[in-house]
Formats: structure tokens, C-alpha cells, sequence
């Protein structure tokens, strides 16, 4: 197996409008990210995922944009930016942005020219039709959005304000790939190529046997040689780190999209977990986890998160954020570190930020929270318990502001927030966590450096134990001749751990729990309490 600098990287998500605000304006900014460089350093992050700054009307937060070398008023200016990457780069740490080329804004110059007549030379920068049939969107019940000018429907994966590139056309892709180039000679370290895979489009747009499915969006004809073209034309030229974001996805799909020597990108995100494992499912998470390490492992790279600006922070959707908010924390991030791939942590996750419930659907901004609000409610269904059933899987949930102190709006803002801060913020948050060594930001930090200092958590094979117990995850990673093992209790209750007596390893040293840990704790049979987290250093007998 090949080594690079971004296997071993472990990579800090800023979701920059929920960061910091400096104006006051209620919006974090890159000055903001800036202001906190030395908090995401403290922490040992060596690359910062900062999400979509470019100019946009921020429809989608963002992933609406109308203009791909500009920045958003709201997050600051050009000269901001390359003052941000330099003091990133100043710190030894590396910055990747988000790529958004499925699609643009309807308020980019491209589709205003696109839509203004039939024949306009850039008509064919997106996909029209005549009669549209009936798959569905993300964000919508259809894919089709009829445009009186013209006639004729235009397509769009998301919101209607989001309306797909046609990356059939040479042009489109000559186009993104210089803005490529442009980023990319400013130095910026790689691209998070949001939903990736989804550029190539089934040929004639059957109708689809099941609508609900939308997995048709996905993995199409088409997608490899587009991404091996991208890396031909652009990407080979630069130093850089992709991770796709691949929704619909298998590990022999995956092997794909990130194989060493495919040429394509070097990791991805899937969603086996984030998307379809609604709550915890311990039988389920390790059948998934085994799965992609037998497919992938040696061939290409994988990542592991369980929440980022899109899905519920973990301890409120797989923990528990009331009576082990903390405990819980703590082993779910001992998991994701431990565990073969890449670690991801979303800004406020390192001091256990919990998700919210607002009482009223005019509180979320989610766009997609609002739109099956409003399709379900119009079907005749109570609005109340259309909100209660939406409320736990907001993308909301993650998006709330940042938590620094216990001042007003938790220190994140002077003025009023673009949304409501969590009100738990006098109880949870950055100040607090720096003043306490045993907090759950001090744990993240021992585990990091624990990653850098020994290789086993990045190239150790992966070999799992207990694969039946309900409660219990424990598995061993190895390299050359150093070992480890990790047993986790994700559960509220106390379990027992008992190792088979034909395990062939003895235990020579506890490197990181969650809970006091008697010395020289014989471990063939012991009493783990809620969410006790521990890695030991082990030889074989």
C-alpha cells in the first residue's frame, strides 16, 4: 500500500457561515476562520475542509453558485481568502474547498443565457426537454422545472434553483476545468467534489420503474470518463487531495472512483450509514464497516464521519446527549479514529455540540427540510407531526452556530444569527472545553496524536472480534509488529466484555479510555460501562 501525506491527515470541516461572524452582520466569514486558525491547530487538524464561499444568491447555502471565481459578500472578499490560505498554509495545515459542478445557481451567467432562448449558444450548457418524466429530486417531486420563455422543462437534482450542467458538452467541461486551474494555482491543497457522481446522466431519461428510488441520479455511464479527463486536464498537474462525495454507492463502486491507480480521485464519502441508518444499529454499522474494508482495503481509501453539514450530530442522533453527552462523544470519536480510512470531524463535534428541536418550521432554514414540509402538509397531514418526524434528521441539526463561550450567541456573533444558536450554549462550549483537561475536545486531541505518532492507526490491517455482541465493537489493528485493540461499549447500558479464550494476544498497555481504568485490569472478563471507549497496545501470545 502506497503512503501519502492525506491518508495520514485527519481533516477539520468548516462550515464557515456557523463559524466565527467578525461584522456582526450574523454570519460566520473567512476573516472569522482566520481568527480561529490557532483553535482548529491546538486541536492537531491537518487540513481544513472549508464549504462553499463563492459568489451565490444562497438559495441552498452556498451550493447555489452564480459565479465560481467570486466570493460571497457575506463571507468577505477575494483578499480575504488568500489572506485565509496563507495563514492556513502559515500553520503547517493544508486547505481543500468544496467543488459544486453537478450544478450552478439559476442566476449564473451561463443558464441566464441558457434560458433566453433556444438557440443562444449556451442553451446547451444545461439539459432541456420537451416533455419531462418522472424521476424524482432531492429537494422536489420532480427533476423538471417548465420555463415559460422557452417553452421547454430544465433539469435539476436539487432545488429548482439549482438547474444541472450538461457535462455532455466539451464546453461545460472546459470551462469547469479552467476555474479549476484557477483555484488551484492559488494554491489551494484539493477540492471536496460535492455530489461527484452525478454529472453523467442516463442517456433518453427513461421513466423509472420506482421514482422514490433516486438512486438514477447516480453512477451512470459515462461518470469515470469524465473524472479521468478531470484528472488528465487538471488534477495530475498539482499536489493535491480529492474526496468525492458519492451518494448510492457500493465498495466495488467505490474501487472505481478511488482505485490507486485508476486515476480518478483518492477518496470518497458514502452514506451506507449517514443516510440509511436512521439511529444506532450496532449489527448494522459493523456488517457495513467489515463490507467496505474487504472491498476497499489495499486498493483504495476510504473515509469515516457520522456527521457533517448535512446529518445530525452524533451524539444526538447515535448517542446519547443528555445522561453520556460526553462519554458518548468520546467513543464515537474513538471509533472513527480507530477505524481504517481517513477521520473527518465537523466544526463544534470536538466539544460535543448537540443537535436542536425548534419549535416552529419558520425556525429551520433548510431547504430541503421546508420543501417536504410543504409537499407533506399539502397532502393533509397535521403540520405538527409533520415538523416532529422531519425535526431529528434537519440538516439544521449541525448547522446551528458554533458554541465559544457562554456569553450572548455563544460568543459566535454581536448581532443576530442567520439561525438560532443552540440554547445549551452556557453549558457546552469551546471556553469551557479548553478550561477542562478532561474534556471531550482534550480526548480528540490525544486521539490525533495518537494517529500521528503511530502508523498502525493508518495502514493497520483490520480484524474484528465479538461480530454478534449487541453492545460491544471490538476489533485489532495491526502493522508489522505492533498491534492494537479497541473495544467499545456503544450502548446505555454496562456490558461485559469477554475475549475468547482462544485470542491469540495478550494485553501490554492501555493507551486512551474514556473512564479511570484500574491498573493491570485483566480484560478477558470485564464490567464496560455506557460508552467506555479503550485502546490498548497488545502482543501476541
Amino acid at each position: 500500500m502506497e503512503k501519502t501525506w492525506w491518508k495520514e491527515a485527519v481533516v477539520y470541516q468548516v462550515y464557515w457561515r456557523s463559524f466565527y461572524d467578525t461584522d456582526g452582520d450574523g454570519y460566520g466569514d473567512l476573516q472569522g476562520v482566520i481568527e480561529k486558525l490557532d483553535y482548529i491547530k491546538e486541536l492537531g487538524i491537518d487540513v481544513i475542509w472549508l464549504n462553499p464561499f463563492y459568489e451565490s444568491p444562497d438559495v441552498d447555502n452556498g451550493y447555489d453558485i452564480s459565479d465560481y471565481q467570486g466570493v460571497m459578500k457575506k463571507a468577505g472578499t477575494m483578499e480575504t481568502f488568500d489572506r485565509l490560505l496563507d495563514e492556513v498554509h502559515k500553520r503547517g495545515m493544508k486547505l481543500i474547498m468544496d467543488l459544486v459542478v453537478n450544478h450552478t445557481s439559476d442566476q449564473h451567467p451561463w443558464f441566464l443565457e441558457s434560458r433566453s432562448s433556444k438557440d443562444n449558444p449556451k442553451r446547451d450548457y444545461y439539459i432541456w426537454r420537451k416533455e419531462p418524466n418522472n424521476w424524482r429530486s432531492y429537494f422536489a417531486p420532480s427533476t423538471w422545472e417548465y420555463d415559460e420563455q422557452t417553452g421547454e422543462y430544465y433539469f435539476h437534482s436539487f432545488a429548482v434553483e439549482q438547474p444541472d450542467l450538461n457535462w455532455e458538452n466539451p464546453k461545460v467541461r472546459e470551462e469547469i476545468y479552467e476555474m479549476m486551474h484557477f483555484w488551484l494555482k492559488k494554491g489551494i491543497d484539493g477540492f471536496r467534489m460535492d455530489v461527484i457522481n452525478l454529472l453523467a446522466k442516463i442517456a433518453g431519461f427513461p421513466n423509472a420503474e420506482n421514482p422514490l428510488d433516486i438512486s438514477y441520479l447516480g453512477n451512470n455511464p459515462g461518470i469515470h470518463e469524465y473524472l479521468q479527463e478531470m484528472h488528465e486536464k487538471v488534477l495530475r498537474h498539482y499536489d493535491v487531495f480529492t474526496v468525492g462525495e458519492i451518494p448510492f454507492v457500493t465498495p466495488e463502486d467505490g474501487v472505481l472512483y478511488v482505485g490507486e491507480h485508476r486515476k480518478e480521485l483518492h477518496t470518497l464519502f458514502h452514506f451506507e450509514v449517514c443516510d440509511y441508518m436512521a439511529s444506532w444499529d450496532m449489527q448494522r454499522f459493523k456488517e457495513i464497516q467489515k463490507r467496505w474494508y474487504e472491498g476497499m482495503w489495499g486498493k483504495g481509501w476510504n473515509s469515516q464521519f457520522l456527521n457533517n453539514h448535512d446529518h445530525t450530530r452524533i451524539v444526538t442522533r447515535f448517542g446519547n446527549d443528555t445522561d453520556y453527552r460526553e462519554e458518548s462523544a468520546k467513543c464515537f470519536a474513538t471509533l472513527l479514529h480507530t477505524l481504517p480510512g481517513m477521520p473527518y470531524v465537523f466544526q463544534g463535534e470536538e466539544i460535543g455540540m448537540t443537535g436542536v428541536r425548534f419549535d416552529s418550521i419558520d425556525e429551520y432554514n433548510d431547504i430541503a427540510m421546508k420543501n417536504k414540509y410543504k409537499e407533506e402538509v399539502a397532502k393533509g397531514r397535521e403540520p405538527q407531526e409533520v415538523l416532529e418526524s422531519l425535526q431529528l434528521l434537519s440538516r439544521d441539526n449541525s448547522r446551528t452556530p458554533v458554541q465559544w463561550d457562554a456569553s450572548a450567541n455563544g460568543g459566535f456573533t454581536s448581532g443576530d444569527p442567520w439561525i438560532k444558536v443552540n440554547p445549551n450554549y452556557k453549558e457546552i462550549n469551546v471556553e469551557q472545553a479548553l478550561a477542562d483537561p478532561d474534556s471531550v475536545f482534550f480526548f480528540y486531541k490525544k486521539l490525533i496524536q495518537l494517529r500521528k505518532e503511530n502508523e498502525v492507526m493508518v495502514y493497520g490491517d483490520f480484524e474484528t472480534y465479538l461480530d454478534d455482541h449487541l453492545e460491544i465493537y471490538a476489533y485489532t489493528r495491526e502493522l508489522d509488529n505492533e498491534r492494537w485493540l479497541i473495544v467499545l461499549n456503544i450502548s446505555e447500558q454496562k456490558s461485559i466484555l469477554e475475549l475468547s479464550s482462544d485470542t491469540d494476544f495478550v494485553v501490554k498497555e492501555l493507551l486512551l479510555a474514556n473512564y479511570e481504568v484500574a491498573d493491570k485490569e485483566n480484560i478477558d472478563s470485564v464490567e464496560l460501562q455506557p460508552y467506555e471507549a479503550r485502546i490498548y497496545r497488545v502482543e501476541k501470545q
